[in-house]
């Protein structure tokens, strides 16, 4: 499923629906800045880890900088790892990107603000004004757990309360946090709307956590989640599944359109899960180095058969549900 046999299906897909899908101007980079993780979750696509060692170094996150300060029309810097905040640089990025008056996204797995070291990250989270956009893959404790790990729920709930208590979420408050829902088995994710309403009503009545948005993301048929897939024999009838729910207005609106993917070491890819199966962008190899601008870059996309996934149903991105 992560080779080259199905990428065929893909482009023939989008010519049997007459679709063309080009980059238009990037708008947002998410820089993966490392691997290093204090989780490792069944369904993770980049196999993160505590024993992973790649880390961004300075040097790269310097030419990202150098880059962007000639890139007005780039707003967004989407910061991933791994678990962001263990890269030694993380908060020294965080503040130049902010000083350039750019949006800053730390997708946090909330946990990693009770590692040591850790312990004032939310503080200057909220101080920089950072939009969060936390895991949480269900509201129930039984299911989180089994997927992220024995006690994980716990510890979410009570970085997210912690969050709250510093005005994220919060109406006024200009502290944005965003929940992320994966399914924890083989199928599609709900509607965004309707599952959003039943994370609300459940964290308020029952822990008086508040956020601003829910984002269903389809789990990604590739690393972590494709062995685990192969591992229990249900590859194929996964795939077919995406195949199936093939939806055109989706495609049309998928992320690589307007966004850029960095790996840790400064290579480009089209998106986050391009990078995890080292499919450069638009098929041709290239780093933080080889390139004048990130406007200079050409409007092909490199697909795959995993794009499925973010075509499937309602469609999936970085920011949830596309439809």
């Amino acid at each position: 499923m992560e080779g080259s046999a199905f990428i065929a299906s893909f482009g023939k897909t989008l010519k049997d629906h007459n679709l063309t899908i080009e980059r238009k101007a990037v708008t947002t980079l998410q820089v993966n800045i490392g691997k290093l993780c204090n989780q490792a979750c069944h369904h993770c696509h980049v196999e993160a880890g505590p024993k992973r060692t790649e880390i961004m170094e300075r040097r790269t996150i310097d030419r990202i900088l150098e880059l962007l300060a000639n890139e007005p029309q780039i707003t967004l810097v989407d910061i991933t790892g791994g678990a962001p905040e263990l890269n030694p640089h993380f908060r020294d990025f965080v503040k130049v990107l902010r000083n350039m008056g750019k949006g800053v996204i730390d997708r946090c797995n909330l946990t990693v603000l009770f590692e040591e070291g850790q312990e004032d990250t939310a503080e200057f989270l909220a101080q920089q004004k950072v939009q969060i956009v936390a895991s949480l893959p269900c509201y129930l404790e039984d299911n989180v757990n089994k997927q992220r790990g024995q006690g994980v729920f716990g510890k979410s709930i009570a970085a997210l309360e912690r969050l709250n208590v510093l005005g994220y979420g919060r109406t006024g408050s200009g502290l944005e946090i965003n929940l992320v829902y994966n399914p924890v088995g083989t199928h599609l994710p709900p509607a965004q709307e309707k599952l959003e309403a039943d994370y609300r009503q459940y964290l308020s009545e029952n822990y008086g956590i508040t956020f601003n948005h829910l984002f269903t993301i389809t789990n990604m048929p590739i690393k972590r989640f494709a062995h685990m897939l192969e591992r229990d024999g249900f590859a194929e009838q996964y795939m077919q599944l995406l195949i199936d729910n093939f939806n055109v207005g989706a495609a049309r609106q998928v992320m690589c359109t307007q966004l850029i993917s960095i790996g840790w070491d400064g290579k480009l890819y089209d998106c986050d899960f391009n990078q995890m199966l080292g499919i450069p962008l638009n098929f041709k190899s290239r780093t933080l180095w080889d390139i004048p601008s990130f406007a200079s870059l050409d409007r092909g996309i490199a697909f795959a058969d995993h794009c499925f996934g973010c075509t499937a149903g309602a469609g999936s991105s970085c920011t949830g549900a596309l439809l």
